[in-house]
């Protein structure tokens, strides 16, 4: 009698539209190849962009069917060639291409990196994404340091949330968007100066930054670029429309990067050191079960978490 071959469940989509395309389906267990490990998912984290992938507003997957995530942790069940990393039993956590929203991947074994025994899987997964963008634009890009004045756009969301604990880790001033009620969360986090933009425009009270980063979009780019002082850096980390080009930028005296997170096992590995002694935590909204990723998105799609939303998967 011939063996069945193991199973996973994923939470795939065959069109674009709303969250209500999501759907779970049992398919074969993948198998790592040269270079990759397999990981039992225990935890999935949602960005922003998935729900963009998933609606068809950023077709970065291309066309249907495909699966989301791509942020997880959980515990490495076997490897592939030439794998030195991990072995099987391993904790790690780490940012992939595609395919988080499952209770098995396969992926490079150099996206990830060991999860901090002092952090649960569900922060773990909350995090790479987030603090990867942050880490790339401030210190990477940024180069923010003691006394560098920096301002964070939706600083209570996702990645904005992280990257005030990591500019204010880094010794930087940092001021930060959102709405009112948010206020005492960023003051938790350590910003020095939170700002209503639904109140007031921030143009005409915030000055002198030396590094902005923007992760709102649309007019926000062109309108920080009256915050930054002279040779200030303008960071957009957004894949639609950016709103100016770097010619814009320099034309007025200032400078201009785009941050998309690349996975990084190496970069995690220096930020999960932040995370495991509280100098970064990330702040996680709401935890639902995968068969729930569908209600998780219509939560995203409010537009009020705070931090991050994250997908459990049964033990």
């Amino acid at each position: 009698m011939a063996t069945q071959q193991p199973r996973a469940t994923v939470i795939t989509q065959r069109r674009f539209g709303g969250p209500e395309v999501l759907q779970a389906e049992e398919r074969p267990r993948p198998v790592p190849g040269h270079g990759e490990v397999l990981v039992r998912v225990r935890a999935a984290g949602i960005n922003p962009v998935d729900l963009l992938i998933r609606s068809g507003t950023a077709p970065l997957y291309g066309d249907p069917p495909f699966t989301l995530g791509r942020d997880v942790s959980g515990t490495v069940q076997a490897v592939g060639a030439d794998v030195t990393r991990f072995r099987p039993g391993d904790e790690v956590f780490g940012k992939v291409h595609a395919g988080g929203y499952a209770t098995h991947l396969t992926a490079p074994a150099a996206h990830f990196a060991a999860k901090p025994a002092s952090l649960d899987h569900v922060h773990a997964a909350a995090a790479p994404t987030a603090a990867l963008t942050a880490w790339q634009a401030l210190i990477d890009i940024g180069r923010v340091g003691p006394g560098t004045r920096v301002l964070i756009h939706a600083a209570a969301g996702g990645v904005g949330h992280v990257a005030v604990q990591l500019a204010k880790a880094e010794g930087a001033y940092v001021v930060g968007t959102a709405r009112a009620d948010l206020h005492d969360f960023l003051r938790e986090l350590g910003a020095d100066e939170p700002h209503d933009h639904t109140a007031a425009d921030f143009t005409e009270s915030v000055r002198d930054i030396d590094v902005a980063l923007d992760l709102v979009g649309g007019d926000y780019g062109p309108r920080t670029l009256g915050t930054l002082r002279p040779g200030g850096l303008l960071v957009c980390a957004n894949p639609g429309d950016l709103g100016l080009s770097p010619e814009d930028v320099e034309a007025r005296g200032m400078r201009f990067a785009v941050v998309e997170a690349e996975p990084s096992g190496d970069r995690l590995a220096r930020i999960a050191a932040l995370l495991a002694d509280d100098r970064i935590r990330v702040h996680v909204e709401a935890a639902l079960p995968l068969l729930e990723a569908a209600k998780a998105h219509e939560l995203g799609e409010a537009g009020r978490a705070k931090g991050k939303l994250v997908l459990v998967l049964p033990d």
